[in-house]
Parts: C-alpha cells; structure tokens; sequence
C-alpha cells in the first residue's frame, strides 16, 4: 500500500501554559503508532509524517486518541495531505505582500463549517483586515497584526461547528516544505 505524507495540527497545546505537549513525545508518540519520516515544526502542535494511505480524518480521530492516552487531556486534530496543504497555498484568495506572511492566518477546519456565522461577520466592520472562505479554510490577512484586531478576534470566537485551528502563512509554507525534504 502507498505512503502519503500527512499534516497534523493540533489545536491549543502549548498555550499559556495549557495542555502541554512536548514535541519530542509527540514525535516518539507517532513513532509509536508506526508512522515514519515524522518531525515537528515549532512548540505550537505541527506534526508531518508517512503513513499508509487513509482517510485523513479517520487518522486524526486515532492521533486524537492516541494523544489523549499518553497526555490525559483530549486536543482537536486536523488533518490535509501534503497534496492538499499545496492546494491550500495555491487557492490563497488574498492578495498577501510577501514579507506579511506572519499577517496572514490560515483557519484548517475539520470539516465544513457553519457558513451562517462566516455569513454574519460584516467585513466592512473589520477594514483593512479581510477574509475569505474557501472549503475547509478560512483565509484572513491583518495588515496592522494580529494581536490587536477585532477579526481576528470574531475569527477566534466563531461557532463554526467544526474543529478549527490556524496557522500563519510563513508556518504554513515551511509545513510544506518540511513535507517535500522529508517525502
């Protein structure tokens, strides 16, 4: 059976001191699933590696599980394909200078999402921050940064019914270039 390189984002480890998530015990942890080629990429829960071929969610459901019995405290995890995470660059709808990319979020969601709340967030409200929707992304550029803006803010917030997690453009970037040494 072929082998595909997945990504797994691990949504709210390491922050503020919660759910605390070693990154070499997460590599040992997929390691221990019989996963191979598997690295991490910063302390924030980023995790590539080969497995057979399956369904992308299924395998987040087993990491989920894994993580719960080896951490005790349960994490979202979503996943895409090396494949997938190059569509996920190349469909970027926002037009993003190219040294912004620490201004640019990318929201993976495990599935779709609740298009009624995306629907009810005024863009105009949130100007010169913008953002989009595209299938199971939500791409958001903040020109004035992130730590301060009221979308990013309402992003954050969203009930979208889903698991979401987001990564920064230059994240996301190295993610895939990791994918491409390592596969």
């Amino acid at each position: 059976m072929a082998t595909t390189r997945y990504i797994a984002f691990l949504r709210g480890v390491n922050v503020g001191g919660n759910k605390l998530v070693p990154m070499a015990r997460l590599r040992a942890l997929l390691l221990a699933m019989g996963f191979s080629g598997v690295a991490t990429l910063l302390q924030r829960g980023n995790a590539v590696f080969s497995a057979k071929q399956q369904s992308a969610a299924k395998l987040g459901q087993q990491i989920e599980k894994a993580i719960e019995r080896e951490f005790g405290f349960s994490v979202g995890v979503v996943m895409r394909t090396s494949a997938q995470l190059r569509a996920v660059l190349d469909a970027n709808p926002l037009q993003v200078p190219a040294d912004a990319g620490s201004r640019c979020l990318i929201t993976f969601l495990s599935g779709p999402p609740d298009t009624s709340v995306l629907h009810a967030l005024d863009p105009s409200a949130f100007i010169p921050d913008e953002f989009r929707h595209a299938g199971q992304e939500i791409y958001a550029h903040f020109p004035n940064g992130i730590g301060t803006s009221k979308l990013a803010a309402a992003l954050g917030s969203a009930r979208l019914g889903v698991t979401a997690t987001a990564r920064n453009l230059n994240t996301v970037t190295k993610l895939l270039a990791l994918c491409l040494a390592e596969g």
